[in-house]
């Protein structure tokens, strides 16, 4: 199924009544299903997990005002992807060049952990957005899940696509597929994934676009 994404999206009882709680506590915070970011037809798309609670999930943008957002668009400025190497709030000006974030799911799930019922509910609006991508390029999944759905979308068989750090898969449309260790604090921190790490994955991105 591709869903165009639903940005009033309440499928998920426990997502919805999660951001109603959040809501409430947070009232400035976006607390919504949040929208991918950047170019409408990119040659790059990141896939993120999930909104986290005081980043995308207050901003209204991917990766923004948190902590996995400051390594993630740093690289991207690196690499000719980003306008600025940091991302504050979606009212800064950040422009994306050539790319374009999204996430598996939309919205903030407790302890930043979707369930696998959540995850294959939200897989339609990520299919539509792969739907449209354009042929011949490179699609970043940030950790497991985000590259299990990338699979999943593409309807292609999970045991013929192991997750690695910086492996590359064959997705139809010659759209290669590139994991990366999530860019997360307990990631980074536990050196589990370095800056030299996250930056093989986008040049060779940025090689493979050229």
């Amino acid at each position: 199924m591709r869903t165009p994404f639903d940005p009033e999206c309440r499928r998920c009882g426990r997502l919805a009544d999660f951001l109603d709680t959040v809501k409430a506590e947070h009232p400035d915070y976006f607390c919504r299903p949040v929208p991918a970011f950047g170019v409408a037809d990119p040659g790059l798309l990141v896939v993120g997990l999930a909104p986290g609670m005081h980043g995308a999930n207050a901003t209204g943008r991917p990766f923004t005002g948190d902590y996995a957002g400051i390594l993630l668009y740093q690289t991207l400025h690196r690499f000719g992807f980003a306008g600025a190497a940091q991302s504050v709030s979606a009212a800064d000006g950040l422009r994306l060049i050539d790319c374009r974030i999204t996430n598996a799911v939309k919205c903030l799930p407790p302890q930043n952990k979707p369930l696998g019922a959540e995850i294959s509910t939200c897989r339609d609006f990520l299919a539509a957005e792969l739907a449209g991508f354009r042929d011949g390029g490179v699609v970043v999944a940030l950790g497991s899940i985000a590259h299990k759905s990338v699979v999943a979308a593409f309807a292609r068989p999970q045991r013929n696509y192991p997750f690695g750090h910086a492996a590359e898969h064959a997705m139809p449309r010659n759209i290669t597929l590139i994991d990366s260790y999530h860019c997360s604090r307990y990631n980074t921190q536990t050196k589990r994934l370095t800056a030299a790490m996250f930056e093989q994955v986008f040049s060779r991105a940025r090689e493979l676009l050229h």
